[in-house]
């Protein structure tokens, strides 16, 4: 009988299940979108009930398509949107208020209070993260001011916390088991990345009662089984990672200064730094890699907020195109922008600056400037925010990168990437399967319950078609990165003019 492993990859807007073979073959995919909840500006919710329940159908679903059932799958990996948070009540097993997903900014206010207070340097050694209501801490936080009687409750014992993996385990194993890995945990602002503990200095400083919070574990090891509530036979779940984390393994960035960037809505890069942590000195987050057999990894990443967002800005804002295909032909359609830079900080910017006070600009406009300039300028911006953050983890690790692993929908733009490797003047590679942050997962598990004997023997069977772009010479490579520094320049400076 053929053996299986079923990675759950439960993302922002939809859930997915794929279904690997030993040699990393995607076998079958089943995918379902999810509602998104906007209740006020800047806050993001979705219903965990409805996350469960979308996962729990494309997992069948995924089998079903290919004939397949709980006996030909020998283990479960899951990788998650990270830092949305779950609060449940472990009487009922239901949550107590929609999750808080890691878009939303309702807590900013109380983390410039945290900085006013002068906390950023303590939150940063023990977490290696900035305050930013990115992290599950102040959201969790929230939830217990906010929502009646949650307060009382969580004294009590009565609640639990998770982010996604935590939520999906907890109905998976029959709400039996209450755990997370150590890349989830990292990303929730309570979590010790050197002890690798929850730290007690954190958890009363946001006031979150420690009974609350999973056990952490490695990233591939035995978390518990299923129950019987998606298939008959008890499976083993035995892989967890965070989405960016599991994308790292999946692009096999094993080794010190290895690089991967994921290009979707925004843009996620992840330097491994190997088994000691590097603390940025340019605004870049230090977080937990992987932990697999007791060896710990950490990584450098520096997350930028608006990267295919812009596309879709271009078709639904300003309608100067109609698909999101017609990207690539019209800014092709010219040499260069024309001197025309696009900053696309619609929400603030992102690694290396951290400016929620930043906002869009447009500068360079000429009478000769058109759609296609537009275009363009705004392919060429995605570029331009990732040279920003591989330039500060070049200066916070000290290793000088040569190769760029890239995924994500917007690496099917050929002049994308072929631009960014000519303005990083690094090799872009990109490789033939898709699905790499599933696919992760999938190791981390199928490592677990030794489907995979270990890296040397995943890696011996990782032979994916490969397209490289190889960096060119481009005029006034100098002049454009100097343009674009002006434009950043005046994009965080605009607020403040008065």
């Amino acid at each position: 009988m053929n053996k299986y492993v079923l990675s759950l990859d439960q993302g922002t807007t939809s859930s997915r299940a794929i279904i690997f073979d030993n040699v990393g073959n995607i076998v079958s995919v089943a995918q379902k979108e999810f509602t998104q909840i906007y209740p006020n500006p800047g806050w993001v919710e979705h219903n965990a009930e409805e996350i469960w329940s979308t996962q729990a159908s494309v997992a069948l679903e995924a089998m079903l398509k290919v004939d397949l059932n709980g006996k030909n799958i020998v283990s479960i990996g899951i990788t998650n949107q990270r830092e949305t948070t779950v609060v449940w009540d472990k009487i009922t097993g239901k949550p107590i208020f929609n999750a808080i997903v890691w878009q939303d900014r309702r807590t900013s206010q109380y983390c410039d209070h945290l900085k006013k207070d002068g906390l950023t340097a303590m939150i940063r050694k023990k977490t290696g993260l900035i305050i930013d209501p990115y992290f599950s801490a102040t959201k969790i936080k929230w939830i217990l001011d906010n929502i009646p009687g949650a307060r009382k409750k969580a004294d009590l014992g009565v609640l639990a916390f998770g982010t996604i993996d935590s939520w999906l385990i907890w109905n998976l194993t029959g709400k039996k088991i209450h755990v997370t890995d150590v890349t989830n945990a990292s990303r929730t602002m309570l979590f010790n990345i050197r002890t690798l503990n929850w730290d007690d200095e954190l958890i009363n400083l946001f006031n979150i009662p420690k009974n609350m919070l999973p056990e952490v574990k490695s990233s591939s090891e035995i978390f518990g089984y299923t129950t019987g509530n998606i298939i008959s036979k008890n499976i083993p779940i035995s892989g967890i990672a965070g989405d960016q984390q599991a994308s790292l393994f999946g692009q096999m960035c094993t080794k010190v200064g290895m690089v991967k960037n994921t290009y979707g809505t925004g843009c996620f890069m992840l330097m491994n730094v190997g088994d000691d942590p590097i603390f940025s000195k340019n605004n870049l987050i230090t977080t937990i890699a992987w932990k697999i057999h007791n060896k710990i990894q950490y990584a450098l990443e520096g997350s930028v907020f608006i990267a295919g967002a812009v596309v879709q800005w271009l078709r639904d804002g300003l309608k100067i195109i109609s698909s999101s295909n017609d990207v690539e032909k019209l800014a092709s359609s010219v040499d260069d922008t024309g001197g025309l830079y696009i900053v696309p900080a619609f929400s603030g910017l992102g690694a290396p600056y951290w400016d929620n006070r930043a906002r869009g600009v447009v500068v360079g406009i000429t009478r000769g400037t058109s759609s296609a300039h537009f275009v363009r300028a705004s392919l060429e911006s995605i570029a331009f925010q990732n040279m920003d953050v591989i330039k500060s983890m070049e200066a916070d690790s000290g290793i000088s990168i040569k190769e760029l692993r890239v995924d994500g929908g917007a690496t099917i733009n050929k002049l994308l990437m072929q631009f960014q490797s000519d303005i990083l003047n690094v090799k872009i590679v990109k490789y033939g399967i898709s699905e790499l942050t599933a696919a992760g997962a999938a190791y981390l598990s199928g490592l677990a319950v030794n489907y995979w004997s270990g890296l040397k023997d995943i890696k011996n069977k990782w032979k994916m078609k490969k397209i490289i772009f190889k960096p060119k010479k481009i005029y006034g490579r100098m002049e454009r990165i100097k343009g674009w520094k002006k434009a950043i320049k005046i994009t965080r400076t605009w607020s403040s003019i008065e």
